[in-house]
């Protein structure tokens, strides 16, 4: 039966249950309105209280990659691509910069956000998109910040190749997202690896492609080293800056897979064991 071309449901047969109407209710507008709320949070907490705010997140790695510039320039007469010390450094530490951002902001983000996931409207997905939204969209203004400030400052000319920069940019964030979600299970379910990762971790540094070329390192150690996926990032960026380098190595569906495989895994953990993580 209708009315005003309105159709209404059918009342219940005696003895039959109701039949239980599909919830049209604003769902993912009040999901979107969580999240805004988490981002400005963490945006007053982190850099809203301390002098300077969002520009020690420029100063901070714009001063460590002019300091490594200065100490490579004294040891050696020019950089392995182009001429500029402080771009190439830049264009390795960039990349890396922002996977450690991400995956270690998400890797607390739980920790980080525990008295409101108390509440309801809150959920511990709403928590990692926001720290992951938040810290992706920081780490790329200030890379794009600070390489632009680089080439009109050292007066460097070159074609860039925006699809690689790109590409190494959105890479380093999904492989930051599906490390740090994997932490973020593994840090609240055990203690120690939070510890263990740090010191398994602090190699990367050396390894991944920011003090060299991968093309540069003897043949066993370009296979051993290939198995690090921020190598692949760090390449695709600096293919992105140099028209005359062409990473040839960097494999974007491997880098996708280490990115996507702890990504799920995370997930599906902190589904079935996001409750008693918080009651802990």
């Amino acid at each position: 039966m209708s009315l005003s071309g309105t159709e209404l449901p059918t009342p219940p047969l005696p003895g039959q249950r109701p039949m239980k109407l599909p919830d049209k209710g604003p769902r993912p507008r009040a999901a979107g309105r969580t999240v805004m709320a988490l981002m400005l949070r963490e945006m007053s907490t982190r850099y809203g209280r301390s002098p300077g705010g969002y520009i020690w997140a420029i100063v901070e790695p714009f001063a460590g990659i002019v300091m490594l510039s200065l100490a490579f320039a004294m040891m050696m007469r020019s950089p392995p691509l182009g001429s500029s010390f402080i771009l190439f450094k830049a264009t390795g530490m960039m990349p890396f910069i922002l996977y450690g951002t991400v995956a270690g902001a998400i890797g607390h983000a739980l920790q980080f956000s525990r008295p409101l996931l108390q509440y309801p409207g809150v959920t511990w997905l709403d928590a990692i998109i926001a720290r992951f939204t938040l810290n992706t969209l920081t780490a790329m203004l200030v890379t794009y910040l600070i390489l632009t400030g680089i080439l009109v400052w050292t007066g460097t000319r070159t074609v860039l190749d925006m699809g690689d920069i790109a590409l190494s940019i959105s890479l380093a964030a999904l492989l930051g997202l599906g490390v740090g979600v994997m932490n973020c299970y593994l840090f609240m379910a055990f203690p120690v690896w939070e510890q263990a990762w740090a010191i398994v971790t602090r190699p990367l540094f050396l390894i991944s492609g920011i003090l060299f070329i991968y093309e540069d390192l003897p043949k066993l150690v370009q296979d051993i080293l290939w198995w690090n996926p921020l190598v692949h990032v760090t390449g695709l960026m600096r293919a992105g800056f140099y028209p005359m380098y062409y990473a040839s190595y960097a494999s974007p569906l491997y880098v996708v897979t280490c990115g996507v495989v702890p990504l799920v895994a995370g997930l599906l953990l902190l589904h079935r064991h996001h409750l008693d993580l918080l009651n802990r």
